[in-house]
This record gives C-alpha cells, sequence and structure tokens, in this order.
C-alpha cells in the first residue's frame, strides 16, 4: 500500500537550547526520514535555531513567535503563517507551547479541499497543562495531546481532556551521537581526575535543580569513598550560590564546575562511572538521563518526571527520594565503589535506550495519530 505522505508545521515558542528544543528537532528529522514535508516555526536568534538549521531543517523565516503582548508581531506571525498553511496545505500543525498552541488556531484558512489542518500539542512539562477555563477550551478543539511522562498523561485527563485523544509518547534519546566508542581520558587530564570514581550531572544550574540534594548526598559519599569527584556540568544564575555552598560544605578539593559542554559532551560523559540527575528541567523526559543511558552510563536519578519510566531501578540505575541525601550517597555509592556493576548497569542503559527511547518509537505514535485525524492513509 502506498503511504502519502504528509504536510506538517511544527511551531515552538521557545529559543534556548533547553526544554522542547531537542526533541522537536528530533521528532521533525525522524519525519523528514519517513518521507513527510515538515517545517519548523521558532523565535529566531538563539541556540535553538541555530541547532535546527546545523540540523538541515527547514525553517519558516520572518517569524517573532515571542509568547509577550505584542500585538503587532502577533498580527504578523499570523499572517505569515496563514499564508504558509494555505500554500504549502498544511495537514498537520504540531504546537509545542501554549503561546504556539493559541496561534495556531488563528492560522488555520480553509484548503482547496475544504478542510483545515488538524492541529494537535506536546506537552513536554506537568505545569504546562492548565485547568482554567479558557485553556480547557483549547484543548477540546485539539485534535490530539501528546504526553512525554505518565503524570503528564494522568494530568490530562484530570484536567478534562478526552482519553481518547491523550497520547503517551516517550522520550528520545540521540543514539548515533553517543554510539560511537569515546575515550574520557582528555576530561579526565583536563579536571585532573586520574582514575578517581566520578560522578557527572549535567543541568542547569538554576533553582529547584536539585544541586544542594545531590551536594548533600555527595558529601556523605566521601565519608566512605574520599577519592570520589563530581562533575557539575552547565551554566546558569546559581553559580555563584551553589560555589558557596560547594565552599562551606568543605568539597571545593572534590566537587568541579566545567560550564557548558556541548560538543564534547559525549567525552564528558565518557569520563563518568555514574550519571546523577536530581530534578527535572523545562522538558519532563529528562534529556540529560536519556543522553547519559545512549553512552552506556549507570544512572542515579530522583523519582520526578519521567524519570520512574525511564530509570529501571536496579537495572539502569537507582531511583531516590525527595530530599533524601543519604539514599543519593546509598545509590551513588553501590555504583562507584563496583566499577564492574557500573558497566553492566550503563550497558543496559543504552540497550533500553535503543529500544525504548529511539526516535522511531515516538514518531510511528505520533504519525498514526496525525493519519487518524487527516483521514490520510
Amino acid at each position: 500500500m502506498t503511504v502519502t505522505p504528509l504536510s506538517i508545521l511544527h511551531l515552538a515558542a521557545n529559543r534556548w537550547w533547553t526544554g522542547s528544543a531537542d526533541p522537536v528537532i528530533r521528532m521533525a528529522l525522524a519525519q523528514r526520514e519517513r518521507g513527510h514535508r515538515v517545517r519548523l516555526g521558532m523565535i529566531p536568534g538563539d541556540r535553538f535555531e541555530a541547532k535546527a538549521r546545523e540540523a538541515g531543517l527547514d525553517v519558516v523565516e520572518g517569524l517573532h513567535l515571542r509568547a509577550r503582548l505584542a500585538p503587532l508581531e502577533h498580527a504578523w506571525d499570523a499572517r505569515r503563517l496563514r499564508h504558509l498553511v494555505r500554500a504549502e496545505a498544511v495537514d498537520v500543525i504540531h504546537t509545542h507551547h501554549s503561546h504556539d498552541h493559541w496561534m495556531a488556531f488563528a492560522v488555520r484558512p480553509r484548503r482547496a479541499d475544504g478542510g483545515r489542518a488538524a492541529v494537535v500539542r506536546t506537552f513536554h512539562n506537568h505545569r504546562s497543562v492548565k485547568s482554567d477555563a479558557i485553556s480547557r477550551a483549547l484543548y477540546r478543539h485539539t485534535g490530539a495531546v501528546f504526553a512525554v511522562s505518565r503524570q503528564i498523561e494522568s494530568r490530562c485527563r484530570a484536567v478534562g481532556i478526552a482519553a481518547d485523544r491523550v497520547f503517551w509518547i516517550p522520550g528520545v534519546a540521540d543514539l548515533p551521537r553517543f554510539s560511537a566508542p569515546e575515550d574520557g581520558g582528555a576530561v579526565r587530564e583536563e579536571f585532573k581526575l586520574g582514575d578517581a570514581p566520578v560522578i557527572v550531572s549535567v543541568a542547569r544550574l538554576a533553582r529547584n535543580r536539585g544541586h544542594e540534594l545531590l551536594l548533600a548526598g555527595f558529601r556523605r559519599l566521601l565519608d566512605d569513598v574520599p577519592a570520589a569527584r563530581l562533575l557539575l556540568v552547565g551554566k546558569g544564575e546559581t553559580r555563584e550560590r551553589l560555589e558557596q555552598l560547594v565552599a562551606d560544605l568543605g568539597l571545593g578539593a572534590a566537587v568541579t564546575f566545567t560550564g557548558y559542554r556541548d560538543r564534547d559532551l559525549p567525552a564528558v560523559l565518557a569520563a563518568a562511572d555514574c550519571f546523577a540527575l536530581m530534578a527535572a528541567g523545562s522538558d519532563d523526559s529528562c534529556r540529560a538521563v536519556l543522553e547519559a543511558m545512549a553512552a552506556g552510563r549507570a544512572v542515579v536519578a530522583r523519582r520526578v518526571g519521567a524519570l520512574p519510566e525511564t530509570v529501571v531501578e536496579g537495572e539502569t540505575g537507582y531511583l531516590v527520594g525527595d530530599d533524601e541525601p543519604e539514599s543519593v550517597a546509598t545509590a551513588l555509592r553501590a555504583i562507584v565503589t563496583d566499577r564492574a556493576r557500573a558497566r553492566a548497569m550503563g550497558a543496559a542503559g543504552r540497550r533500553r535506550a535503543e529500544t525504548e527511547f529511539s526516535p522511531e518509537r515516538s514518531v510511528e505514535t505520533v504519525e498514526r495519530v496525525y493519519r487518524r485525524l487527516t483521514g490520510r492513509a
């Protein structure tokens, strides 16, 4: 049977290389590889746009898409997108944030066949699912919604979205990027780590990212494993405060702030015996953990976002509860004191990433929903 390609427009009112950015790019690339026409509208001028263009995606020119009160910008965007939807006979407008979700309903002119583009939404975090009357009205007129965690899926149903329009899609790991064997020796040499047991955490240095819990657990770990080292990878507004906390805890010799690492992230992960994450960011699928698993690293993570359905307890790593530094220390200790166990867990994590978190798995679910909504076989 011949499968008809679809014309798909993704809208993501995001400018940063966080949250929805990488999942949107992974989804768009996978859809393009399946033969669909895919375009991407975004806020211009920052890393998200640069990454999308680097990936070779077709970026819509001339948009603002900023979620602020700017009537002239909104009118311009609506006119630009309405023309694009009509001219390219867009079948599906796939939105990822509240601003672009609302915008989608302003840019659905009738096609030559009399139909309109279907509108769908991916919820990337729990807090983006609103319960107010206006939002519920928007959701009632949305063809389908996708949830990147079971928690979000439950939240969607709780605010009144019909169960047959809510679909869970797992997070996506960039498997090719982390599949090549990497040597962490250069990173160990850069930070003078020697043969020390190394824990890596990749997260924005911001409030509510769990660094305090990780540092408290790591401090307890040092009582038994004084040679252990912790690399905090990322940048953010709380770095100075966290540096002071490290000093107050007497961890200056054991904790290193590496700054933002991107190009050499596979090498940074290769230098680790264990990966740790204590909080979800703006995307509950927690890309950092998926990347660590793709890189074959054992994971210690808090039970937040999609992590309870991502990390298999005792097989690919360990899950810890809220505000339990001793549990964090116990989990880290079990991994860094047994490198054979760490390698086995890492290998299991890689296998799980390949089977459960490949782009193909999510894109097949999404495409099935698209075709149901559009009636396109």
